[in-house]
This record gives C-alpha cells, sequence and structure tokens, in this order.
C-alpha cells in the first residue's frame, strides 16, 4: 500500500474521557471494528477500497482491515493508526491516547489523505468540504467517549 504517514493533514479533533488508558483503548477498538457493518463494506467496495471487507486477527493488530482500512500500527493502549487507499484518495485515521491524570484519557483522532486528480478534488468538496468528515469524525470520538465512560 502506498500510504504515507506524512500525507497531508486534514483535521485532529480531541475528547476527553473519564476512563482510564486500558478501558479508552477498548472503545476505541469497538469503534474500529464497527466499520465493518453492511453499510461499511458496501461503501468501501463501491469506491474501490484496496480492503473492502473485514480480516486478520481479532481484537485488531497490525495487518487486521476493516471495510476501508488496515491496521498499520496498533500499539495498545497508545497509538491505532489506520490506512486506506481508494480510487479517489488515499488516507490515514491515527488515535491517539493519552493519560491526562488519574482516571482521565485523552483521545486524538488525526486524520490525512491526499486526493489526487480532479476526481479526487470533487470527492474532497463533497467529503471534506461538506463538513461531512469532520462530523463523522466527531460522531466517532463521541462513541468511543460514552463507551469509555460507561
Amino acid at each position: 500500500m502506498t500510504t504515507e504517514p506524512d500525507l497531508p493533514v486534514l483535521d485532529e479533533h480531541r475528547v476527553l474521557v473519564h476512563a482510564d488508558a486500558e478501558t479508552a483503548w477498548r472503545a476505541v477498538n469497538r469503534v474500529a471494528e464497527g466499520f465493518s457493518s453492511r453499510l461499511a463494506t458496501a461503501y468501501a467496495w463501491a469506491v474501490g477500497s484496496t480492503d473492502w471487507k473485514a480480516t486478520g486477527p481479532r481484537p485488531l493488530a497490525e495487518g487486521s482491515t476493516v471495510p476501508g482500512f488496515r491496521v498499520v500500527a496498533a500499539e495498545q493502549p497508545e497509538l491505532l493508526a489506520l490506512a486506506g487507499r481508494h480510487r479517489f484518495s488515499d488516507y490515514r485515521l491515527t488515535f491517539r491516547l493519552e493519560s491526562a491524570s488519574s482516571g482521565l484519557t485523552m483521545i486524538r483522532a488525526e486524520s490525512r489523505a491526499s486526493f489526487p486528480g480532479a476526481l479526487g478534488a470533487g470527492y474532497r468538496l463533497l467529503v471534506v468540504g461538506s463538513g461531512g468528515h469532520a462530523f463523522g469524525v466527531r460522531r466517532l470520538l463521541g462513541t468511543i467517549a460514552r463507551l469509555a465512560n460507561g
């Protein structure tokens, strides 16, 4: 896969959860596993994702896939990096977990992507320019927080 860690940064979102890093890690993984829904699988297939179905070891480990993503790094309980590629974009979504204080964990979700060509530019406008990407990432973090906070 040609997905590079130095892809251009799209954005970063954060959430502080009332849970230790291990609990937060399980919540991040549970949400990432949720990418394996039928709708996500169909979308990943439709846009020509390199990885469009769930494969590999569970819990998620380097080399595991979920629709649209391959796990490129899994360092429990600090880092889960997912990378992907489809006909409109190369992209990476990295979750970093940091103990903030006793019983609190900061989770950062960093998105990076390139959108080559005219079709890529159109896709970027549709997904990023519309605010849909930011909405989706904030929603993911909200779900992670709810799961981690119990």
